[in-house]
């Protein structure tokens, strides 16, 4: 099972000596645009060290997608066969919906890491992946007492940023694409957690608030 107008001033991160640093987007590989230093405010988890990088980096791009989801359709979206096997172009209900909500949505709000969303993601990332659980249902009574979102996306088979974030989005097979209303969603903040999974090798779990 495979599952689911902003106004920004930036700063350059400095480098020692003084000199701004040149930042690296992680979708740099799709086009160069993605390089421009204005992108470089969606990186909001960079200090965020309760994530790991690929945690941070899952917030990241998600961040990138909701400033430019133009941009997003055009180089990223339109290559995602090559970036997983499990992106199906000729999914009109799924792949074609998504093209038609990126190249028509304005941008929305950058998304925050937050530490009581990390720690729900977290508690039902461990869980799940011991029991080999699918789904939302917290499996222990700490995770119960941890639960903290509004919204929640479950993938399990990947710990690859892009992927997971193109799976959420696409939502091949859920009818309500409920995964990709809440990646695009009226939040600001989200916790990130990526663990092993006894069935699909791994799970992430991404807790909105």
């Amino acid at each position: 099972m495979r599952v689911v107008l902003i106004v920004c001033m930036y700063l350059f991160a400095m480098a020692p000596g003084g000199v701004a640093a040149k930042y690296v987007s992680p979708l740099a590989a799709w086009s160069d645009k993605w390089s421009d230093p204005k992108y470089q405010v969606c990186n909001t988890a960079a200090n965020a060290r309760y994530m790991t990088e690929a945690e941070r980096e899952i917030i990241h791009i998600l961040n990138l997608v909701r400033m430019n989801p133009k941009l997003f359709c055009n180089t990223v979206l339109k290559n995602g066969t090559s970036i997983s096997e499990f992106i199906d172009p000729s999914s009109e209900e799924y792949y074609q919906t998504l093209v038609t909500t990126l190249s028509t949505m304005e941008p929305l709000p950058l998304l925050q890491p937050d530490s009581l969303c990390m720690v729900s993601a977290r508690c039902h990332a461990k869980t799940s992946g011991k029991k080999g659980y699918v789904g939302h249902n917290r499996q222990s009574d700490q995770c119960r007492k941890n639960k903290h979102f509004m919204g929640e996306c479950c993938n399990y088979g990947s710990d690859k940023p892009l992927e997971i974030i193109l799976l959420l989005l696409q939502d091949k097979d859920i009818p309500d694409l409920g995964h990709r209303k809440i990646c695009l969603g009226n939040y600001s903040k989200i916790g990130v957690a990526i663990e092993s999974h006894k069935t699909y090798s791994f799970n992430a779990v991404m807790d909105f608030y």
